[in-house]
Order: structure tokens, then sequence, then C-alpha cells
């Protein structure tokens, strides 16, 4: 019969050791999406406004901004993430450490270190994810992005036309403003056409305008029902022509190749050519999610509140450090590149050097709370 208490003593500290797990993941998780819907959100915006600047000023197709788009918030998500993880869990204990909760769960038994389980398994499916996104998506983000601008950039002069603005062809030699475009039957409305051709300066206007691709394979800009100006107003060459139909030729143009980029190689592709380069771009994609998981442990001693020093203090200090590290990673990459230091030495150095900072971290904290402990304060 004694044994039954103690036997519920167990039950009754496995289930509040699941219910404190369950709580905090839940909260980390809570935080995390709101943050990482706030920063995703602030990226998207940065550039889409980019993206239709240039498609005002004609260096993009509008038909490419969403495209584009996509592509590019593909490629930020793996630091986004990051910032999202380490954050949502410094907000979180912080606010458990201003509410007074970790006086409670000190109390209770629960040391720092025991904070470390449930804050990896809320970490630990985030740094997955962006070990996939970094070693795999982000660059296959980043090649599909080159080869679609190389398409747009390769395409014909009426393709490649905005509705609404005048734009130059692909040669220099032509001007052309188009008031509507049907993208499915090629069909224009409202055509102005200006060309230098033989040194003959020729200004064309028509009402309707369409697309047409002969057997073997020549393509012509049919424009309808327009008129003609050729020459300089006011000397004895000057003539006025109307006409019912009129074929352009368009010239061909070739696809263009998009230049080699080094960050959308394929990770494989990286590690078959271990170039200094190819070698520092490795690491940079290895470096996301493993200085993600430090991070996340680094966040937890750092959450820590002094109500004597203030509340920003820790958020301060937190930072500075993750500007720190997310530089010092970007420096040690360059300088593998450069072959300055071994790859070895740019891949484990800096972030050896940050788990000992965590480390330390703890052990500050750890040695903090038991000299409370020892003397009441």
């Amino acid at each position: 019969m004694s044994d039954y208490p103690q036997t519920d003593r167990i039950k009754s500290k496995l289930f509040n050791a699941k219910l404190f797990r369950r709580v905090l993941v839940r909260e980390m998780a809570g935080n995390g999406t709101l943050i990482f819907a706030v920063l995703f959100g602030i990226v998207v915006i940065t550039q889409l406004i980019r993206f239709l600047g240039d498609a005002v000023s004609g260096k993009l197709a509008v038909d490419g901004v969403m495209a584009l788009l996509g592509f590019s918030a593909l490629t930020y998500l793996p630091v986004l993430l990051s910032m999202s993880l380490f954050i949502s869990i410094l907000l979180t204990l912080s606010r458990c450490y201003r509410d007074s909760e970790m006086v409670v769960w000190f109390c209770a038994g629960i040391g720092l270190t025991r904070w470390i389980r449930p804050v990896l398994w809320y970490a630990t499916p985030v740094v997955m994810v962006i070990a996939l996104l970094s070693l795999v998506l982000s660059p296959w983000a980043l090649h599909k992005s080159d080869e679609f601008k190389s398409r747009l950039e390769s395409r014909d002069d009426v393709a490649a036309v905005t509705p609404g603005m005048f734009r130059e062809s692909n040669q220099a030699d032509r001007v052309y403003f188009v008031e509507t475009l049907d993208v499915k039957t090629s069909r224009i409305e409202n055509v102005f056409v200006r060309s230098v051709q033989n040194s003959r300066l020729g200004t064309m206007v028509a009402r309707h305008g369409f697309q047409e691709t002969l057997p073997n394979g020549d393509r012509f800009l049919v424009l309808l029902n327009g008129t003609r100006y050729e020459g300089t107003a006011g000397q004895q060459d000057y003539r006025i022509v109307e006409f019912d139909r009129y074929a352009m030729r368009m010239d061909s143009v070739a696809v263009k190749q998009a230049l080699p980029n080094l960050r959308a190689l394929t990770t494989p592709e990286l590690w078959r050519n271990p170039t200094t380069w190819n070698l520092s771009e490795l690491e940079w994609r290895l470096g996301l999610p493993i200085s993600a998981a430090i991070l996340s442990l680094l966040a937890i001693p750092l959450s820590f509140v002094n109500p004597r020093v203030g509340r920003s203090l820790n958020l301060i200090t937190a930072i500075v450090l993750y500007m720190l590290y997310s530089n010092m990673i970007s420096v040690t990459n360059a300088w593998v590149g450069q072959g300055k230091i071994a790859p070895g030495i740019g891949l484990w150095g800096i972030h050896a050097l940050m788990l000992l900072i965590t480390v330390l971290f703890f052990y500050r904290r750890v040695t903090l709370l038991s000299l409370r402990r020892v003397f009441g304060k």
C-alpha cells in the first residue's frame, strides 16, 4: 500500500512535465508564426515594390512580376525562419520571466537546463525545414529565376511590349506603343511604331494589329487600317501612305543563356567541384540550419529579465549577438572563398565559438540561480 502514493507522485510529475512542454511549445509556435508572417510580409512588399518599379520603367515585363516575386520570396525563407525561431523563443521565455512564471517553475524544481528539451521539440522541425530550403529549394528557386529572366529578355518585341508604355526594340531601331494587348490572341489595338529603315525615319499608326507566323517560321507584325509617315516633314521626299495591311518582319531573338550563378548551383554540384568559392557557398548553406539550432539554445539564457536593470537589456544583447553571429558567418565564408582560411575552420570555427558562448551563458545563469537559492535572494 505504501507504493501507491509514490506511484501517484511519479505520474503527477510526468503529467506536469508533458503539460509544461505542450504549453510552452504551443506558445512559441504561435509567436513564431506571427513573427514570420510579419517578416515575410515586409520582404514580399519590398520585393513587390522593386519589381513593379522595374516593370514601370520597362526593365521587366508585367506578366513576370508575380513569378519572380515567388522565386525571390522562396530564397529569403531560410533566413526569415531562422530569425523567427530565435525571436519567438526569446520573447516567449522573456514573458515567462516578466510574469514571474519562471519563479514558479524554479521553485518546482525545474532548472534552466530543463528548458532545453521543450525548446528543441519546437526548434528541430523548423531547423529541418531551414536545411531543406537552404540546401535544395533556395538554389532551385534562384536557378528558375535566372532562367525566367533569360526567357523574358529573349522574347520578341511585340511580346515584350507593355500596354500604355513606349518600348524600344532589342535592335534599338524601333519604338513601339500599344494601347491594348490580348496575350492569348496576340492582337493589339491602337499601335504606334517608329522605325529607321535604310537610313529613313518612318512612323506608322494603325487601329489594329496581330502577329503572324509563316510555315517557315518567319514572324511578322501585321498592321491593319493605318498610315505610314516616311521622311522628314517639310522636305520634298516626305510621304504619307495609307494602307489596309502592312507586314513588318520581326527579327528572331536567340534565347539568352543565363550567366553562371554560384548561388543557383545545386548542392551536389558544389560538392563535386570543391573550389574555394564553391566550398564557401556550401558552408553558407550548411551554416543556416546549424546557426538556427545554436541560436534557439542561446535564446534560453538570453531571455533572462532582471527587473532592476530593465526589460530591454536582454533584447539588446540578443540583437547584438545575432548580428555579430550573422556577420561573422558571412566574413568567414568570404575568407574561405578567398583562400585565407581552411574550409573546415571556416565552417566549424564560428559555430564552435558561438556554441561555447552559449555554454558560458548557461553556466552564468545557472550559477546565479544557485547563489540566489543559497542566499534566499
